[in-house]
Protein backbone atom coordinates (compact mmCIF):
# COMPACT_ATOMS: atom_id res chain seq x y z
CA UNK A 1 0.00 0.00 0.00
CA UNK A 2 1.03 3.19 -0.79
CA UNK A 3 1.70 5.68 1.42
CA UNK A 4 -0.50 8.93 1.59
CA UNK A 5 1.25 11.58 -0.09
CA UNK A 6 0.88 15.74 -0.93
CA UNK A 7 0.88 16.60 -4.30
CA UNK A 8 0.77 19.70 -3.39
CA UNK A 9 0.54 22.81 -0.76
CA UNK A 10 -1.55 25.52 -1.38
CA UNK A 11 -1.82 28.95 0.37
CA UNK A 12 -3.70 32.24 -0.59
CA UNK A 13 -5.29 36.01 0.20
CA UNK A 14 -8.40 36.83 1.27
CA UNK A 15 -10.03 38.21 -1.69
CA UNK A 16 -13.53 40.28 -1.87
CA UNK A 17 -15.73 38.84 -5.46
CA UNK A 18 -18.85 39.99 -6.74
CA UNK A 19 -20.84 43.00 -7.11
CA UNK A 20 -22.44 45.14 -5.36
CA UNK A 21 -26.14 45.24 -4.91
CA UNK A 22 -26.13 42.89 -7.65
CA UNK A 23 -30.00 41.38 -8.13
CA UNK A 24 -29.18 37.83 -7.80
CA UNK A 25 -27.45 36.47 -4.06
CA UNK A 26 -24.98 34.53 -6.51
CA UNK A 27 -23.60 37.64 -7.55
CA UNK A 28 -23.22 39.80 -5.00
CA UNK A 29 -20.14 40.68 -2.91
CA UNK A 30 -18.47 37.92 -1.29
CA UNK A 31 -14.96 37.63 0.70
CA UNK A 32 -13.18 33.87 0.77
CA UNK A 33 -9.84 33.16 1.47
CA UNK A 34 -10.30 29.35 -1.19
CA UNK A 35 -8.59 30.75 -3.88
CA UNK A 36 -5.11 29.22 -2.63
CA UNK A 37 -2.19 28.80 -5.18
CA UNK A 38 0.60 26.28 -5.74
CA UNK A 39 3.68 26.94 -3.36
CA UNK A 40 6.73 25.43 -4.08
CA UNK A 41 9.44 24.81 -1.98
CA UNK A 42 9.41 24.43 1.95
CA UNK A 43 6.47 26.59 3.76
CA UNK A 44 6.62 27.48 7.48
CA UNK A 45 3.24 25.47 9.25
CA UNK A 46 2.09 27.01 12.58
CA UNK A 47 -0.01 26.38 14.80
CA UNK A 48 -3.28 27.71 12.79
CA UNK A 49 -1.89 27.41 9.45
CA UNK A 50 0.52 27.76 6.88
CA UNK A 51 3.13 31.11 6.70
CA UNK A 52 0.67 33.21 4.29
CA UNK A 53 -2.34 31.24 4.10
CA UNK A 54 -5.24 33.14 5.05
CA UNK A 55 -9.10 32.46 5.58
CA UNK A 56 -12.20 34.92 5.25
CA UNK A 57 -14.05 33.56 8.27
CA UNK A 58 -11.98 33.13 10.62
CA UNK A 59 -15.09 32.26 13.10
CA UNK A 60 -16.43 29.52 10.57
CA UNK A 61 -12.43 28.36 9.22
CA UNK A 62 -9.18 28.14 10.50
CA UNK A 63 -7.97 28.19 14.20
CA UNK A 64 -5.84 25.30 15.51
CA UNK A 65 -8.77 22.75 14.80
CA UNK A 66 -8.73 23.29 11.30
CA UNK A 67 -5.49 24.47 10.80
CA UNK A 68 -5.11 22.54 7.36
CA UNK A 69 -7.45 21.40 5.19
CA UNK A 70 -7.01 18.21 3.08
CA UNK A 71 -8.52 17.34 -0.27
CA UNK A 72 -8.02 14.07 -2.27
CA UNK A 73 -7.32 15.18 -5.76
CA UNK A 74 -8.78 11.54 -7.09
CA UNK A 75 -12.67 13.34 -6.30
CA UNK A 76 -12.31 15.89 -8.59
CA UNK A 77 -12.40 13.12 -11.51
CA UNK A 78 -15.72 13.18 -9.91
CA UNK A 79 -16.94 16.55 -9.81
CA UNK A 80 -15.77 17.16 -13.53
CA UNK A 81 -17.76 14.19 -14.90
CA UNK A 82 -20.77 15.13 -13.10
CA UNK A 83 -20.91 18.87 -13.06
CA UNK A 84 -18.85 19.75 -16.16
CA UNK A 85 -20.07 23.22 -16.69
CA UNK A 86 -18.44 24.31 -13.43
CA UNK A 87 -14.57 23.33 -14.75
CA UNK A 88 -13.81 22.74 -11.32
CA UNK A 89 -10.12 21.38 -11.03
CA UNK A 90 -7.31 20.60 -8.15
CA UNK A 91 -7.55 23.30 -5.51
CA UNK A 92 -11.58 24.05 -6.10
CA UNK A 93 -12.69 23.33 -2.69
CA UNK A 94 -9.75 25.55 -1.22
CA UNK A 95 -7.61 22.90 -0.02
CA UNK A 96 -4.11 23.33 1.59
CA UNK A 97 -3.40 20.12 0.96
CA UNK A 98 -3.90 18.54 -2.32
CA UNK A 99 -3.29 14.05 -1.01
CA UNK A 100 -2.98 11.33 -3.44
CA UNK A 101 -3.41 7.88 -2.01
CA UNK A 102 -5.30 8.54 0.86
CA UNK A 103 -9.49 9.14 0.94
CA UNK A 104 -12.50 9.75 3.25
CA UNK A 105 -12.30 5.87 4.27
CA UNK A 106 -8.80 5.75 5.28
CA UNK A 107 -8.23 8.78 6.86
CA UNK A 108 -9.06 8.27 10.91
CA UNK A 109 -9.61 10.82 13.24
CA UNK A 110 -6.31 10.94 15.30
CA UNK A 111 -4.13 9.93 12.76
CA UNK A 112 -0.61 11.77 13.18
CA UNK A 113 1.51 12.04 10.51
CA UNK A 114 4.54 13.49 9.95
CA UNK A 115 5.21 16.00 6.86
CA UNK A 116 8.59 17.20 6.60
CA UNK A 117 9.51 18.69 10.23
CA UNK A 118 5.80 19.43 11.51
CA UNK A 119 3.43 16.62 12.91
CA UNK A 120 0.00 16.95 11.82
CA UNK A 121 -3.26 15.29 13.45
CA UNK A 122 -6.15 14.54 11.87
CA UNK A 123 -9.33 16.68 13.82
CA UNK A 124 -12.75 16.66 11.61
CA UNK A 125 -14.37 16.34 8.45
CA UNK A 126 -14.54 19.38 6.43
CA UNK A 127 -18.52 20.67 6.86
CA UNK A 128 -18.70 21.88 3.23
CA UNK A 129 -20.62 25.82 3.34
CA UNK A 130 -22.06 28.29 1.00
CA UNK A 131 -19.33 29.42 -0.43
CA UNK A 132 -17.93 26.61 -2.76
CA UNK A 133 -21.44 26.99 -4.53
CA UNK A 134 -20.88 30.53 -4.65
CA UNK A 135 -17.62 30.68 -6.31
CA UNK A 136 -18.67 27.62 -9.02
CA UNK A 137 -22.09 28.82 -9.36
CA UNK A 138 -23.89 25.29 -8.03
CA UNK A 139 -26.43 26.42 -5.06
CA UNK A 140 -26.77 23.00 -3.97
CA UNK A 141 -23.10 22.11 -4.28
CA UNK A 142 -22.54 21.88 -0.36
CA UNK A 143 -25.16 19.44 -0.16
CA UNK A 144 -23.71 17.81 -2.91
CA UNK A 145 -20.41 17.69 -1.28
CA UNK A 146 -22.14 16.32 1.73
CA UNK A 147 -23.95 13.44 -0.08
CA UNK A 148 -21.45 11.88 -1.67
CA UNK A 149 -18.99 12.06 1.75
CA UNK A 150 -16.41 13.82 -0.88
CA UNK A 151 -15.67 16.57 2.09
CA UNK A 152 -12.08 16.43 2.77
CA UNK A 153 -11.18 16.91 6.45
CA UNK A 154 -8.70 19.04 8.60
CA UNK A 155 -5.57 18.43 10.63
CA UNK A 156 -4.49 20.15 13.73
CA UNK A 157 -0.76 21.30 14.41
CA UNK A 158 0.74 19.03 16.97
CA UNK A 159 4.49 20.49 16.10
CA UNK A 160 5.12 23.20 14.10
CA UNK A 161 7.59 22.93 11.12
CA UNK A 162 8.48 23.77 7.49
CA UNK A 163 6.71 21.19 5.12
CA UNK A 164 6.45 21.05 1.68
CA UNK A 165 5.17 18.35 -0.55
CA UNK A 166 5.92 14.27 -0.46
CA UNK A 167 5.00 11.34 1.58
CA UNK A 168 2.92 11.55 4.60
CA UNK A 169 4.98 9.35 7.61
CA UNK A 170 2.17 7.62 9.69
CA UNK A 171 3.23 7.92 13.59
CA UNK A 172 -0.10 6.75 15.60
CA UNK A 173 -3.53 5.54 14.24
CA UNK A 174 -5.67 5.89 17.97
CA UNK A 175 -9.18 5.29 16.70
CA UNK A 176 -9.20 3.14 13.52
CA UNK A 177 -13.11 2.89 14.31
CA UNK A 178 -13.24 6.65 13.11
CA UNK A 179 -12.79 6.96 9.48
CA UNK A 180 -13.69 10.49 8.27
CA UNK A 181 -16.35 8.63 6.00
CA UNK A 182 -17.89 6.65 9.57
CA UNK A 183 -17.93 10.61 10.73
CA UNK A 184 -19.94 12.11 8.35
CA UNK A 185 -22.40 9.44 8.43
CA UNK A 186 -22.93 9.94 11.89
CA UNK A 187 -22.74 13.39 11.19
CA UNK A 188 -25.17 13.60 8.43
CA UNK A 189 -26.72 10.67 6.79
CA UNK A 190 -28.03 8.27 10.18
CA UNK A 191 -28.85 10.72 12.38
CA UNK A 192 -31.28 9.17 14.35
CA UNK A 193 -28.47 6.64 15.85
CA UNK A 194 -27.99 8.16 19.47
CA UNK A 195 -25.59 5.48 20.07
CA UNK A 196 -22.90 6.24 17.30
CA UNK A 197 -23.54 9.58 17.99
CA UNK A 198 -23.04 9.11 21.51
CA UNK A 199 -19.50 7.05 20.89
CA UNK A 200 -18.33 9.49 18.23
CA UNK A 201 -18.56 12.66 20.69
CA UNK A 202 -16.55 10.41 23.10
CA UNK A 203 -13.69 10.61 21.04
CA UNK A 204 -10.91 12.55 22.47
CA UNK A 205 -9.38 13.27 19.06
CA UNK A 206 -12.12 15.10 17.99
CA UNK A 207 -12.27 18.57 17.32
CA UNK A 208 -14.26 20.45 20.06
CA UNK A 209 -17.03 21.98 17.46
CA UNK A 210 -17.74 18.46 16.65
CA UNK A 211 -18.10 17.57 20.00
CA UNK A 212 -20.20 20.24 20.73
CA UNK A 213 -22.88 19.65 17.86
CA UNK A 214 -23.12 15.95 18.72
CA UNK A 215 -24.25 16.75 22.41
CA UNK A 216 -26.87 19.14 21.31
CA UNK A 217 -28.11 16.45 19.14
CA UNK A 218 -28.12 14.05 22.01
CA UNK A 219 -30.15 16.77 24.08
CA UNK A 220 -32.40 16.95 21.21
CA UNK A 221 -31.05 20.33 19.64
CA UNK A 222 -30.11 19.64 16.45
CA UNK A 223 -29.23 22.44 14.59
CA UNK A 224 -30.69 23.39 11.26
CA UNK A 225 -28.03 23.02 8.13
CA UNK A 226 -29.81 25.87 6.33
CA UNK A 227 -27.36 28.71 6.96
CA UNK A 228 -24.19 26.91 6.42
CA UNK A 229 -25.07 25.21 3.11
CA UNK A 230 -27.18 28.38 1.69
CA UNK A 231 -26.31 31.02 3.42
CA UNK A 232 -26.34 34.24 1.41
CA UNK A 233 -27.35 32.50 -1.59
CA UNK A 234 -30.51 32.26 -0.54
CA UNK A 235 -32.86 34.81 0.14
Amino acid sequence: MNKPFVEQIRTGKVKELGHAGAKDPMERTWTTGMFKERQEGKVWLYEKGLAADEVGDTKAHGGVEKALFAYPSAHYTYWQTTMPEASMDIGGMGENLVLTDVNEFTAFIGDTYRLGEAIIEVSQPRQPCWKPARRFQVMDLALQIQQTGYTGWYYRVVEEGYVEAGALELLDRPHPEWSIQACNEVMHIHKDDLRRANDLAACPALAINWKKRLQKRLRGQESSIHTRVFGPNKE
